[in-house]
């Protein structure tokens, strides 16, 4: 009969004991497999199996013993490498054994770069002379000083305590404490508490930020599989009330008090109840969701994306309005911290989500601003932007929450498309105005402050068109010294809706450098059949033209074949309706792709291409008609 790991994602734990010569790792080793003190061990043991069903979490453990001889030395540092933990032996009765624990164990461990939990274990316990003591916890302190990833000491003998040994190696494995509790601050890390919190806001089913008897009892079921009897609930409330005040109040347990349960099963030594509260709701030992609890739709194509479907839309809408507690229409940066304190952190705080967004002169994320915002997480990441509509509350059915969208080829072919969000990437000279009409679009002052780009930047907003009909627009601006890697990746461009290329229409350089850019990106479209309408936008319209620059420009869009530059002043104020245009372009994806000379030749050699085949096949047609014909011939003749 099958035995089925407690912890998912775990199908066992590989344990290397190391330590010096002599300091009984192989009696160790023998003793837990054996549950017998051995009469004889060999030097080196084989790797040794300890059956799931020896342990509580029902995970077997594999235990590899190590040479402490210098030829040996690479095959330790190897499986050192390889270890889910490590057990580091010193002998009781040998007080250089445990000298040598911070002379050359700890360094070793170190220049390894061993992040394996450590667990210092010291054998022969009953051989130590009793004029030799020393506190386990004074160990504990230097040797934590020296290496973090050590979680314990403890000391036994091949006689006594051997299994405990392994016990608790495999429970540092599985049930970490250093994701759970921060040892400088001795208190729970941050991702924890967040855990703990969209934990008990799940479990606040009436929303009155406390749980009450029912709720208790529901979470106990949902967790340990065993209800609370109401004498058991009002003991954990008296406990709870004697130490914590704050943590009951008349309609149930509160989070401080919620808290203060678990870290008293902290304190206890006893995290695997915690983890066992959090691998319930999904929760790996990074403290983020499993994979298994985000069903994220699977792109056939790289020309397809992901999109948000209206369901999850409208619950973002109405996040947004609960969180707006003021009804100034925007969320100021409490608000935000209050939707994310259920997250392991905000997805927000760093590039490329930072400033990508439309936000108040006071710095408030509106609500274009932030819908457009899960708009970018899902285009970009959405395997994140789904675990952070689960972890701010989202109870639908997650499969339900993203949609697929289709080929952008078979847009094309049907010259229409279904997408409610377009990429647009930004190309052009340095110094043509490119991030200025993305700060533009984010409804940000016109500045004549200069910051060459060197970095890829976003903007994404919620472009209101004629009829009333909302798209979300991203814009990605691509630094002109990226270009060049950038394009090196065949599929670039798969993910493109549209590309514009931005050119300081004062300036004969700019114009150049852009028209060149647009013949690298429509090149590489036609030779991997990522093909995107393009536009050329005259920025700085302000400023008096360069010579022939109407001239340049006419006859670039004539030989490509593309609409006339889309001429914009930012500085005044005038974009000419330029966004409109941008995603006016990405819903006719048939229209508005250049064709380059390279291109043209290319059709023209498939179309002769074509044409001979067709040519070909008619004139196979008409040899095997005519051969007919002539049996038919033949065949009368003969008869005659």
């Amino acid at each position: 009969m099958a035995v089925h790991s407690a912890v998912p994602g775990r199908s066992g734990v590989r344990v290397a004991v190391v330590g010096d010569k002599g300091t009984g790792k192989s009696s160790l080793i023998a003793a837990a497999a054996s549950e017998s003190f051995p009469d004889a061990v060999p030097p080196v043991l084989p790797p040794t199996l300890l059956p799931a069903d020896w342990f509580p979490d029902l995970v077997p453990l594999t235990i590899i013993d190590t040479s402490s001889s210098l030829e040996k030395l690479s095959k330790r540092n190897e499986e050192l490498k390889q270890a889910d933990v490590v057990v580091l032996t010193y002998a009781c009765d040998d007080p250089t054994s445990l000298t040598r624990l911070t002379t050359y164990w700890v360094r070793e461990l170190e220049e390894l770069e061993v992040k394996a939990p450590v667990i210092v274990v010291g054998c022969k316990l009953d051989l130590r002379d009793e004029n030799q003591q020393m506190s386990l916890e004074n160990l504990m302190t230097q040797l934590l000083q020296q290496f973090g990833e050590i979680v314990t000491c403890m000391e036994c003998s091949a006689a006594t305590l051997y299994q405990e040994v392994f016990y608790f190696a495999q429970k540092a494995v599985l049930h970490p404490i250093d994701p759970l509790f921060d040892q400088e601050k001795q208190a729970l890390t941050d991702k924890c508490l967040r855990a703990l919190r969209r934990i008990f806001v799940l479990g606040d089913k009436d929303m009155d930020d406390a749980l009450n008897d029912a709720e208790l009892n529901a979470f106990q079921i949902k967790c340990f599989d065993t209800p609370l009897q109401p004498s058991e609930i009002a003991g954990v409330k008296a406990v709870v009330q004697q130490k914590v005040p704050e943590g009951v109040n008349q309609l149930g347990l509160t989070f401080p008090g919620f808290i203060y349960i678990h870290n008293m099963f902290l304190k206890k030594g006893r995290p695997e109840t915690i983890w066992a509260v959090l691998r319930k709701y999904g929760y790996n030992n990074d403290l983020k969701l499993q994979d298994d609890f985000l069903p994220v739709p699977s792109k056939n194509a790289s020309d397809q994306s992901l999109e948000l479907t209206s369901e999850a839309v409208e619950f973002l809408n109405g996040i947004f309005r609960l969180l707006d507690s003021d009804r100034d229409r925007a969320l100021r940066p409490a608000e935000l911290d209050r939707l994310f304190s259920t997250a392991p952190e905000s997805p927000w705080n760093d590039a490329p989500y930072k400033d990508a967004a439309e936000r108040t002169d006071a710095g408030y994320l509106t609500l274009s601003g932030f819908v457009s915002q899960w708009a970018l997480m899902t285009l970009l990441d959405p395997p994140c932007s789904l675990a952070n509509l689960i972890y701010i509350g989202y109870s639908g059915n997650p499969a339900a929450a993203l949609r697929v969208t289709r080929r952008r080829s078979v847009d094309r072919k049907k010259q229409t498309t279904e997408r409610n969000v377009f990429q647009c990437y930004v190309f052009g000279s340095k110094n043509a105005g490119k991030s200025t009409l993305l700060y533009s679009f984010l409804k940000r002052p016109f500045s004549d402050n200069y910051t060459p780009t060197t970095v890829e930047q976003y903007a994404a907003n919620v472009v209101e068109l004629i009829g009333g009909t909302k798209k979300t627009l991203v814009l990605r601006e691509i630094p002109e010294d990226e270009v060049k890697k950038f394009l090196s990746n065949r599929d670039c461009l798969a993910a493109c809706d549209v590309a514009v290329f931005v050119y300081d229409s004062s300036d004969e350089h700019s114009w150049k450098r852009s028209r060149q850019l647009l013949e690298e990106v429509s090149r590489q479209g036609e030779l991997t059949g990522y093909k995107v309408p393009c536009l050329l936008i005259a920025a700085k319209d302000d400023l008096t033209p360069y010579p022939r620059a109407v001239q340049d420009s006419v006859k670039v869009t004539e030989e490509l074949g593309i609409e006339a530059p889309i001429h914009v002043s930012l500085k005044l104020g005038d974009s000419s309706n330029v966004y409109d245009k941008i995603i006016s372009a990405a819903e006719h994806p048939h229209l508005s792709i250049p064709e380059t000379e390279i291109g043209k030749k290319r059709k023209l050699y498939h179309q002769f291409l074509h044409h001979s085949l067709i040519f070909a096949s008619v004139g196979a047609a008409m040899t095997v008609v005519g051969l007919a014909a002539f049996r038919a011939y033949a065949v009368k003749k003969n008869s005659a």
